[in-house]
Order: structure tokens, then C-alpha cells, then sequence
């Protein structure tokens, strides 16, 4: 019966850290929101400032504008296929070993799990809260 009021008692504490920390995270990203607003401002007021970022998007354009004239060949576009392909791979083997791990965990009871090379690696769980959508 202790255990089970420890457990509960715990849980009540980990939610509450939970909430505390939500709260002083969604404070500070509206501080740091407000606080990018007004860096803009003074930004935005100077005209030394306007006139070098007037002359940056110049240059951007005329980048970009190369750079799409490069990316119209066949050997780039075939570069760019590659890349992406390789991207999805990654991203789909990414989930898979998030899946084993996962499972690993589950059915050896530990977090630590050797490699080919002999490594000892660590696993680890990233979590975050996000609102729920009915």
C-alpha cells in the first residue's frame, strides 16, 4: 500500500513539474516572440540597416535565379532525385530503429545496447508535449 501511495504521490509530482515547466516554456516563447518584434522594429527603423538588407535580397535573387538555371540540367536534376530518395530512406529508417529500440528496451530491460564496433550506446527518448485534437 506505501508503494502504491509513493507511485501516486510521484506521479502528482512529475505532473505538476510537468505543468510548471509547460507553462514557464509557453512564457518565455512569448517573451522571446515579443522580444523578436521589437529587435525587428529597431531593425526595420534604421536605414543603414534597410538599405544593406535591400542590397542582400538583390544578391539573393540573383543567386537564385543561378541556381535554378544550374538545377534545370539533367545531371542536376538527377543529383536532386538522389538527394531526396536518400532523404525519405533516412527519415523511414530513422522511425523503423525508433520502433526496435523501443521494443529492445521493452523486452531486455535496458537502455544500453552494443554495437558491431563494440561501442556501447545509450538509448534515449526525446518526448514532447503537443495539444491534443479531437
Amino acid at each position: 500500500m506505501a508503494d502504491k501511495n509513493q507511485t501516486a504521490q510521484n506521479l502528482i509530482s512529475i505532473e505538476s513539474l510537468i505543468n510548471n515547466h509547460d507553462i514557464k516554456l509557453q512564457t518565455l516563447s512569448k517573451e522571446l516572440k515579443s522580444h523578436q518584434e521589437m529587435l525587428n522594429s529597431l531593425l526595420e527603423n534604421d536605414n543603414d540597416y534597410v538599405a544593406a538588407a535591400k542590397e542582400a535580397a538583390k544578391s539573393a535573387k540573383v543567386k537564385t535565379i543561378a541556381k535554378s538555371k544550374v538545377l534545370e540540367h539533367s545531371e542536376a536534376k538527377s543529383v536532386v532525385e538522389k538527394i531526396k530518395d536518400n532523404q525519405s530512406q533516412i527519415k523511414e529508417l530513422k522511425v523503423a530503429l525508433s520502433d526496435y529500440l523501443a521494443q529492445y528496451v521493452t523486452l531486455s530491460g535496458s537502455n544500453q545496447i552494443e554495437g558491431p564496433d563494440g561501442v556501447l550506446r545509450q538509448i534515449i527518448y526525446s518526448a514532447k508535449l503537443v495539444k491534443k485534437f479531437d
